[in-house]
């Protein structure tokens, strides 16, 4: 519990804050807008991206203190030089375009060498140009058109009736669908044959059906559908017209009823339709991979249980219908197959690489794929694989990226490993303290290694898959600039959790105003999503939602609590039917491990932050969790999980929808909340139903519980904008530091 001089009044805040500490004045406000164009540019030697050209060339842009160069790494020589005569293309564009070119500033992008390196392609802002690089004349590439930024809305329903008629492998045939049945038509003669006669409007064959590879057999899966369920909101200040629009989308909430997907087999010349039972995959989520075997005996497909708790691989037998189990997995938790699943299908052997969190950790098992036998656990060992970067049929090898190996390092940064498809022949190709970028060569004999730490600036390298060891020094990045502006890098810190075993990680900002004789209001920023993990492990000079806010007077920071993934079964699995935990037990005892060692910072003065997942928790704080937080600043938050999307929601909470929902939801239990709460919403935010935050007022209004509430016109999913930024600055400011903030025009006014 709070001491009980916590609560003390506004105005000895406000006198100690403004003469001792002048926290949250005008010149921290100044200070906090600029701080990222402060950092901007202040580090230097920090290529983002490597493109190769075949196997003996690598190419990348590289950042100067003013402009940047082109650089080029042969393999060969092992060694680098600019990847062309910066000047010369300078002059050249200068020539063709009428305007000033300089060469460290040279405004072309999407670069494409031939092989040979004499010719590049590349675009400027509006055009495709070709340089001769023996001559450096340039020629306009005709037909060049600007990309579209494509808005796709993420939860639209799938049209089963979208797709074009499908023609046979050997050209003889089309498949199409007419009055919900499966036609196929003689592409010579235009004869049309009915080869399904069961299909209806509420159960009808989809038109994405799958030819056999010899032709003579088709898999058209019948549809079942689900229910329509709509969003609404209103487009109060839309650019185009002066009255609000209505708009709508799709999306499923957690217990609306799903499409259900019936295989069934045909057989060409007979016109034989041959029935599948459905009892190995009844309760639907979704069916996924539906593929034909090369030898045309049948198909294999992946069958996702609602609820999570039960993942199949099945292949269904072409000549009698029947369906068999070839991988089975489960869980009395969850299966984590929006994060963790992976399958990898070696024809040439027969086998299978499958992904599985069965002995608690994610490692990579081998199949017999024609009996469905483990044939050996490939990974293994107290830490997961995170991703499967290649298999390698030829060499029976897997190239994957880890994390956890090392007992010193933080067991979130990603290392880069190979093993052969038995589990022996375990190779680190990376083992330097960082988290690490790689990017390999076609042929897999090189590849770029770049990593870097929160505290740790990036280090480029070009290394040998072979040996593993360095080449050519690419690059090595320069802070010095960035030091002289007062910048100090992020602190790692790490405590024990609930269990007082389990090492939390997590970092702390500071400003560059620090001052260890001031006392300092702590905020965290929190997302406890479980698809994730979420605390910064590349070096960065400035972090959003952070480094802001530090620079007002407050220590900022970030936590990985129990319930979010990339570590073991167990510590996510905390997340199960208990959205509410967010981890709070292990974040609370991180900051009051760090406060027990750096006294400035005041555990008895917690605010919080959050969006989306992290509305979520910021609400939750000050619902569940108001011993410890003061202050919560809750943008487009799904306050109540059957609010939200279904896909996320059942991945956590489960199905049926039970009483674990209510008993996790902010707005239930509105009531409860105590502290200082603001709500940010955009109104036409598509991701979390705005309906979720309405509702949580309500219960608040209900509760007679005083809160802000900040509805952002036009906005989507976010966290409010540049309004909603300057909204939550001034609430934490009033409310962790009892200052008045400065009137907007004295802060925004150049």
């Amino acid at each position: 519990m709070k001491t009980t001089n916590k609560k003390i009044s506004v105005f000895l805040t406000l006198s100690w804050c403004l003469f001792a500490h002048a926290q949250g004045t005008l010149k921290e406000y100044k200070k906090a807008n600029a701080v990222d164009s402060l950092f901007k540019n202040k580090v230097i030697n920090t290529p983002k991206e490597f493109h190769w050209i075949g196997n003996d060339y690598v190419w990348y842009s590289n950042n100067l203190q003013k402009g940047k160069e082109f650089l080029l790494v042969n393999t060969k020589q092992q060694k680098q030089s600019q990847a062309f005569d910066h000047t010369k293309l300078a002059q050249s564009l200068s020539k063709f375009s009428g305007k000033e070119v300089t060469a460290k500033d040279l405004p072309i992008e999407n670069l494409e060498f031939d092989k040979m390196l004499e010719k590049l392609v590349f675009t400027t802002d509006t055009l495709k140009l070709s340089c001769n690089l023996q001559t450096y004349e340039l020629t306009k590439v005709s037909g060049y058109k600007l990309p579209l930024n494509k808005n796709e809305y993420w939860g639209g329903n799938f049209d089963e009736f979208g797709n074009k008629p499908v023609g046979s492998p050997d050209s003889l045939h089309i498949a199409f669908i007419k009055n919900y049945n499966l036609y196929i038509q003689n592409k010579k003669t235009k004869a049309e044959t009915q080869l399904s006669y069961d299909g209806s409007k509420g159960f009808y064959y989809s038109s994405y059906m799958q030819w056999s590879p010899d032709s003579k057999m088709i898999m058209a899966y019948k549809v079942r559908p689900g229910e329509e369920h709509k969003i609404y909101f209103v487009e109060s200040s839309p650019a185009d017209q002066f009255q609000p629009k209505l708009q709508n989308r799709d999306y499923l909430k957690p217990g609306d009823q799903l499409p259900f997907k019936s295989p069934q087999l045909f057989v060409v010349a007979s016109k034989k339709h041959i029935p599948v039972a459905t009892d190995l995959f009844p309760e639907q989520y979704e069916l996924t991979e539906i593929e034909w075997k090369d030898d045309n005996s049948g198909l294999t497909f992946e069958y996702n249980q609602r609820g999570h708790q039960l993942y199949r691989v099945l292949e269904l037998n072409a000549a009698t219908g029947n369906v068999k189990v070839i991988i089975e997995e489960k869980s009395p938790t969850f299966i984590d197959y929006s994060g963790k699943k992976f399958r990898y299908n070696s024809k040439k052997s027969n086998e299978i690489v499958w992904a599985s969190e069965r002995d608690g950790w994610n490692h990579l098992y081998l199949y017999d794929a024609l009996t469905g036998k483990v044939k050996n656990q490939i990974t293994k060992g107290n830490w997961p694989v995170r991703e499967v970067i290649k298999v390698d049929e030829e060499k029976k090898q897997i190239y994957f990226t880890a994390s956890g190996l090392d007992s010193n390092q933080d067991p979130y940064l990603l290392q880069f490993c190979r093993i052969d498809f038995n589990g022996k022949n375990f190779t680190r190709l990376t083992t330097e303290n960082g988290n690490h970028k790689v990017t390999f060569s076609p042929d897999y004999k090189f590849y770029v290694d770049q990593y870097s730490r929160v505290d740790a600036p990036p280090i480029t390298v070009l290394k040998s898959v072979d040996s593993q060891k360095t080449i050519v020094e690419m690059q090595k990045a320069d802070i010095s600039a960035l030091e002289k502006t007062g910048w100090t890098a992020p602190e790692v810190f790490t405590a024990k959790g609930r269990d007082g075993k389990t090492d939390i990680w997590g970092m702390i900002v500071r400003p560059t105003t620090f001052d260890p004789n001031r006392k300092y209001p702590i905020i965290e920023y929190i997302y406890a999503g479980p698809h994730d993990s979420f605390v910064p492990k590349n070096f960065q000079p400035y972090y959003w939602a952070m480094s802001s806010l530090a620079e007002l007077g407050f220590i900022v920071v970030q936590i990985d609590g129990m319930g979010t993934s990339n570590r073991s079964k167990a510590f996510q699995d905390v997340c199960w039917k208990n959205l509410k935990d967010a981890g709070f037990p292990d974040r609370k005892l991180w900051m009051k491990a760090a406060a027990a060692k750096y006294p400035y910072m005041n555990i008895d003065k917690v605010g919080i932050h959050g969006t989306s997942a992290g509305g979520q928790n910021a609400g939750a704080a000050l619902v569940f969790n108001s011993d410890f937080y003061d202050v919560a600043v809750s943008s487009c938050g799904c306050h109540d999980n059957r609010m939200d999307k279904m896909w996320w929601n059942e991945q956590w909470m489960g199905y049926p929808v039970g009483p674990e929902y209510e008993a996790c939801s902010n707005t239930t239990h509105a009531a409860q909340v105590k502290g200082n709460l603001m709500l940010i919403l955009g109104e036409l935010d598509d991701n979390v139903d705005p309906s979720s935050t309405m509702q949580f007022a309500n219960a608040l209004i209900k509760a007679n519980k005083n809160f802000e509430l900040v509805t952002v016109p036009g906005m989507g999913h976010s966290a409010g904008g540049d309004f909603g930024e300057r909204k939550r600055r001034d609430y934490f400011v009033q409310h962790l530091l009892g200052v008045i903030p400065p009137t907007w025009e004295e802060i925004y006014t150049k």
